[in-house]
């Protein structure tokens, strides 16, 4: 009798992982795969899908490998979502470097035939990017998170693995993303330079579909680097604009030159920095059609076309803030 897949993915409580965990859990459900999943995190969740067992592990208890040597022992796939995207150098470095290396080796020591790792566009640092391929330009992270997680390519590329970097993940339970451009409508209420900054963006369910495809597919993608948001970049304008018809954010009137943009930033104090501004509201976009075409995984509609799916928890979680 055929053996079951085995899969361990870590950070599967968090944004884009608990989407991977179900997805991947109704891809065996719908396909009839047999697939075991593994997942770990520092605490179990109360309820998982069927076939989910949890091992409790902390990436920066690196003098207890114990729960990362069971999760790795007789796995066929390491599905590796767990990163720190915030604090100082030392605080991202423990997950994303130590963490990640120490899960990587023990992966290899255990016989693990792939690994998926997912990394972030913002390695190539504060742009503009305009369609650039993979390392077309050197990486310049200017983040602890960014700096670290780029970092953290290098022990997976070692064990053959794949990396993934995709831009601005959208869809439910996106804490960053439309919450910054929420701020950021508020501080500088109006059009940004004509909205016509272009963006690379991935719905999170799509994303979730393309590392399910990755993990459970019988012959994986050369190792290495690719990019992974959806292939058709899309303008900051219709972006807004998206969000303004679901009532996400308010409308604008007005039109300022990016000069204006940038002075009413600077006048009006809050959380998000000149440079996150410029992330959401200038060129940032990166080719991203080989993976899709790689794994033979159909992209989707696009992000805008997600959106609704997502706006009553959008629209919810503005509120509560």
């Amino acid at each position: 009798m055929k053996r079951p897949l085995r899969v361990v993915l870590t950070g599967a409580t968090g944004f884009v992982g608990s989407r991977v965990l179900h997805t991947l859990a109704a891809s065996a459900r719908g396909t009839g795969t047999d697939i075991s999943i593994r997942a770990l995190g520092r605490s179990a969740p109360p309820s998982a899908p069927p076939g989910v067992t949890w091992t409790v592990a902390d990436l920066t208890d690196l003098r207890n490998r114990g729960p990362l040597r069971t999760a790795a022992s007789g796995a066929d796939v390491l599905i590796h979502l767990a990163s720190r995207v915030s604090g100082d150098e030392a605080q991202c470095a423990a997950v994303n470097v130590e963490g990640t290396t120490a899960l990587v080796d023990e992966a290899v020591h255990r016989g693990v035939d792939r690994v998926v790792h997912l990394s972030t566009a913002a390695v190539y640092g504060p742009g503009p990017h305009r369609g650039i391929t993979v390392d077309e330009i050197p990486p310049a992270p200017v983040s602890p998170a960014s700096r670290t997680r780029l970092a953290g390519e290098i022990p997976v590329l070692a064990a053959g693995g794949i990396v993934l970097r995709p831009g601005l993940v959208l869809g439910a339970g996106d804490r960053w993303v439309v919450p910054a451009l929420a701020e950021l409508r508020e501080r500088v209420p109006a059009r940004w330079d004509g909205g016509r900054g272009m963006l690379s963006l991935v719905d999170v369910d799509d994303l979730a579909r393309l590392i399910t495809t990755l993990a459970t597919a019988r012959d994986a993608p050369a190792s290495g680097v690719y990019h992974a948001s959806h292939p058709r970049p899309v303008t900051n304008g219709d972006l807004m604009a998206e969000l303004t018809a679901l009532d996400v954010l308010p409308a604008v009137e007005e039109d300022w030159p990016w000069a204006t943009c940038l002075d009413r930033l600077r006048s009006v104090p809050g959380r998000m920095s000149e440079r996150q501004f410029s992330l959401l509201a200038q060129d940032h976009w990166y080719a991203s059609e080989e993976i899709w075409r790689a794994t033979s995984c159909p992209p989707g509609p696009g992000p805008l076309s997600r959106l609704a799916a997502a706006a009553p928890w959008y629209r919810s979680f503005l509120a509560r803030r």
